[in-house]
């Protein structure tokens, strides 16, 4: 597929084929992958695989709004794309084509900490205010000053995600020997040269490199040298106290990213955020973890009637969003899907999944006999027997 025929790309799976082809196996890698056996990023998907719909007829499904409100934002449907780092690894925009594409579709994009393009350069590209990530890194200062240029910038809520107390091991990473920005030598020198396209993008593109840190940490070359810069950015000490600091410090909406148990959503609403993600990263930092949607309808009924609760991990149909609301859920985080789109088109490619996704959304809505998301619950599925069981995904 060449990338100005990312239209002809029916479903998410086809942009991911496009993406596959255009991106150099280390660059795709990086993308994809996940951590350690990727155990989890199965799990993810086999989760929604466990679950059927239970349809009704001869409801009057005319009218089937996708509206959904989150963070006191409202949002025209109730997708979300996630915050990813390094995204001009994958095409030139990076953030910036996550942002516009968000706000042309009626949603909203979170700008990560780590990404390829600062905070003021995403702003400056909408209109809309998009909301922001924060990883709890250990110097006070360093999370302050990235709080205040937020604020600054306008951003509409924080994100703040705390399962990443250490970087997890992506050990098709280090396989593929892969630098930021990537290198020609003898380990990648036929990968990337068989890529001429995003090669010729790259060289001709702004630097890849944690944008937001400029001034804040050395200049390194290699993933492990940046890796391993972040990774001292890091702290694992840090407490529940550390995070009511930081709401304190935002003084706005927080969504609190990376809860995977009911005692710990408890603690969330308790300290004052407004929403819980429910997320194992997707796979990519804890290998061995549930699927997020196993564990959803125990964070819904722990806090779901008090605050929004977001499903993050494993959303690859507009049926997935279906479900996950079904479940409880306000609206889904997906990240993967939007760097395929990214890969396979920019920021129009972008655009096209969140099409790809509302379509599906609406479609599956009228084939199951549900006029719009609002009233999705429970009744309008069915759990097989032993889903939440963890089984090895398929090779």
């Amino acid at each position: 597929m060449h990338r100005r025929q990312y239209r002809r790309a029916i479903t998410l799976r086809d942009l991911r084929e496009a993406a596959r082809r255009r991106l150099p196996r280390m660059v795709f890698d990086f993308v994809d992958g996940g951590a350690e056996d990727e155990f989890t990023v199965g799990e993810n998907r086999r989760a929604f695989s466990d679950i059927t719909f239970r349809p009704r007829v001869l409801v009057d499904v005319g009218s089937r709004p996708q509206a959904v409100t989150v963070l006191g934002r409202r949002l025209e449907t109730p997708v979300i794309l996630g915050p990813t780092g390094l995204a001009r690894m994958v095409g030139r925009a990076g953030e910036v084509a996550a942002a516009v594409a968000a706000e042309r579709s009626g949603t909203v994009s979170v700008v990560s900490s780590g990404s390829s393009v600062s905070f003021e350069d995403v702003a400056r590209s909408v209109t809309s205010p998009q909301w922001f990530q924060l990883y709890p890194w250990g110097d006070r200062g360093t999370i302050q000053a990235l709080i205040s240029r937020a604020r600054d910038c306008g951003f509409g809520a924080m994100v703040v995600t705390v399962d990443v107390p250490v970087v997890g091991a992506r050990e098709k990473d280090l396989r593929n020997g892969l630098t930021v920005p990537p290198q020609v030598n003898p380990r990648t020198g036929w990968d990337v040269l068989s890529h001429p396209r995003w090669l010729a993008e790259l060289l001709t593109g702004p630097k890849v490199t944690f944008a937001n840190f400029t001034g804040l940490m050395p200049e390194q070359r290699s993933t492990s040298g940046l890796a391993a810069a972040t990774a001292g950015l890091l702290n694992p000490g840090h407490t529940w106290a550390d995070l009511e600091w930081m709401i304190a410090a935002w003084g706005g909406p927080v969504l609190l990213k990376g809860v995977m148990t009911g005692e710990d959503a408890r603690r969330a609403v308790e300290v004052g955020c407004q929403g819980v993600a429910v997320s194992n990263h997707g796979g990519r930092q804890a290998d061995s973890l549930p699927a997020a949607l196993d564990v959803l309808p125990e964070i819904v009924a722990e806090v779901g009637d008090e605050v929004d609760v977001v499903l993050d991990g494993g959303v690859r149909r507009g049926g997935d969003v279906v479900k996950a609301l079904a479940l409880g859920a306000r609206a889904c985080l997906v990240g993967r899907p939007w760097l395929y789109g990214l890969a396979a088109g920019g920021q129009a490619g972008v655009g096209r999944v969140l099409e790809i996704l509302r379509e599906e959304i609406d479609r599956t809505l009228a084939l199951i006999g549900q006029p719009g998301v609002a009233g999705l619950d429970e009744s309008a599925i069915r759990v097989r027997p032993g889903h939440g069981r963890a089984h090895p995904p398929a090779d």
